[in-house]
């Protein structure tokens, strides 16, 4: 079992110096471990529960000093070199392709957003699907790592998941049996989803949590010029969320996001990433997928260190691949 979520040494009773009534509207606000703490942050605790912002800020505060002494997070003043070589051991899933994982510097960065954009058909998709099953490979069976899907396009699909599995020689009920799905029905309970999950990350042990797609909900409700202030704000909120989930619960999140025309592109391509500077400050790394006739293409957009460069992939019986040379 992870070290995520609830158990002892992360539950709301060790926060010193806050009496019971407040422990006891945390709780019922659905703040269950210090954690939920400092992925919501003060402002949506203060919302939640009534508590005043200040008190909520002292909460948040407290939980981050527990968590750092606990090694969650690094203390605040540390050096390069200690980052650096925390980093080389960081866990990282493989995607199924080998020219993926060597263009992702390993495969899909825990504690980080990992964004997947493009139109329709250039396996945004496949890969979340391929990436349900990799990520439980390799695992003792007292350590299997699991996966959350949260579906917002009604695109998940158990038969897909069966025959991944089976082209890649591993159980297809044992794989179906540990992906976690959530089914998001308008953007109000997606973000529900997105808040609750700490929770479930915590009690089935999950290494990856994929969100297909991230805007979809977003951009059927909130329509025309005079709502988008608030869809970005909403997304932005999101965002930092999941970013914070992936940080605190030390899981990769990917998220799949839809594409829009420029209509002041002349030259080059028209195709943009929807979401605007919202998406494009907070996704860690950002990946372009494109069709290549019966291949795909795979560029590096956004990242902290990597080049940008791309690569070939394909897609098969086994999710995604590589191209026969």
């Amino acid at each position: 079992m992870s070290d995520t979520g609830n158990d002892g040494i992360f539950d709301i009773d060790t926060l010193k110096d806050i009496g019971p009534a407040t422990k006891t509207c945390l709780r019922e606000a659905g703040f269950r471990s210090i954690k939920d703490l400092v992925i919501r942050g003060p402002t949506d605790i203060a919302e939640a529960t009534g508590i005043t912002i200040e008190k909520c800020t002292l909460l948040c505060n407290r939980a981050r000093e527990i968590l750092e002494d606990k090694g969650v997070f690094d203390k605040p003043f540390i050096t390069a070199n200690q980052i650096y070589e925390k980093r080389k051991s960081e866990y990282r899933i493989a995607t199924g392709s080998k020219n993926l994982d060597e263009l992702l510097g390993g495969g899909i960065e825990t504690r980080a957003i990992t964004e997947l954009y493009g139109e329709y058909g250039t396996g945004k998709t496949q890969i979340c699907h391929t990436l349900c099953v990799t990520v439980q490979q390799n695992e003792s069976e007292d350590n299997l790592s699991r996966a959350l899907y949260v579906d917002t396009e009604n695109t998940f699909r158990p038969e897909r998941i069966a025959s991944i599995a089976s082209a890649r020689k591993f159980d297809p009920n044992r794989a179906l049996e540990n992906i976690i799905v959530a089914k998001a029905y308008n953007s109000a309970h997606q973000e529900v989803i997105i808040q609750e999950s700490p929770n479930i990350i915590s009690l089935h042990n999950i290494k990856i949590m994929i969100v297909d797609s991230i805007v979809s909900h977003y951009r059927a409700e909130f329509l025309g010029r005079s709502f988008l202030s608030e869809r970005q704000q909403r997304i932005n909120r999101l965002l930092h969320i999941l970013l914070r989930i992936g940080e605190t619960c030390k899981i990769a999140v990917v998220i799949t996001n839809q594409i829009q025309s420029s209509p002041d592109a002349i030259f080059g391509d028209p195709h943009i990433a929807t979401g605007g500077n919202v998406m494009a400050h907070t996704s860690t790394y950002r990946l372009y997928l494109k069709k290549a006739g019966k291949n795909r293409i795979a560029r590096m957009v956004d990242s902290p260190y990597h080049s940008e460069r791309e690569i070939l992939f394909t897609l098969n019986e086994q999710g995604i691949g590589d191209p026969q040379k």
